[in-house]
């Protein structure tokens, strides 16, 4: 698998097809975004609905998107940020991590993980935060198998949704085979 940052033109735009290409892994994740409430209706997701989610995540000054592409493929998408808008809050985060619909349970969302933590590793961070919907059982799951381990409760700083903060200790070196 490989792991790429978003290619962005002037004014935060993607380019037209990958637009459409992210629109579509998006789309794929309908149940999270029926949960989530990120989107008015979670059955059409459109591009513009996520050309302006992802230009609203990018305005963020450590923010990065990254695509995750295996056999040319796009297979999941990944959302950071390097700083906390807490300034008092030392790790980076994982703001979002999706995985094509049809591919969830395959491995390729640990996969995913794992390189993005052996991203955060390489730049010398030693552990990273992530926020979970209170009620998204299945990312509990996921993070918990994952070392996560649940460091307090708080809402979202944007939508107000209660939320589980999560926190995993980078050690070591960069795993392999991630």
């Amino acid at each position: 698998m490989i792991l790429e940052q978003v290619p962005v033109r002037d004014g935060g735009a993607l380019p037209g097809p990958l637009l459409t290409e992210v629109t579509g892994l998006y789309a794929s994740n309908r149940e999270f975004f029926a949960l989530s409430g990120d989107f008015p209706d979670p059955e059409h997701i459109t591009e513009e609905q996520v050309a302006k989610a992802l230009a609203d995540e990018l305005a963020r000054p450590t923010a990065e998107v990254l695509l995750a592409r295996s056999e040319g493929r796009l297979v999941g998408l990944v959302i950071t940020l390097g700083q906390h808008p807490n300034p008092e809050d030392p790790d980076p985060w994982i703001g979002l991590l999706l995985v094509d619909a049809s591919l969830h349970r395959t491995g390729i969302g640990r996969a995913l993980a794992g390189l993005v933590e052996d991203r955060f590793r390489t730049a010398g961070r030693e552990a990273v935060r992530l926020a979970i919907l209170q009620d998204n059982d299945q990312a509990g799951w996921f993070w918990t198998n994952l070392d996560y381990e649940l460091i307090g409760y708080a809402e979202d700083l944007e939508l107000r949704r209660p939320c589980v903060l999560m926190r995993k200790e980078l050690n070591g070196q960069p795993e392999q085979g991630s």
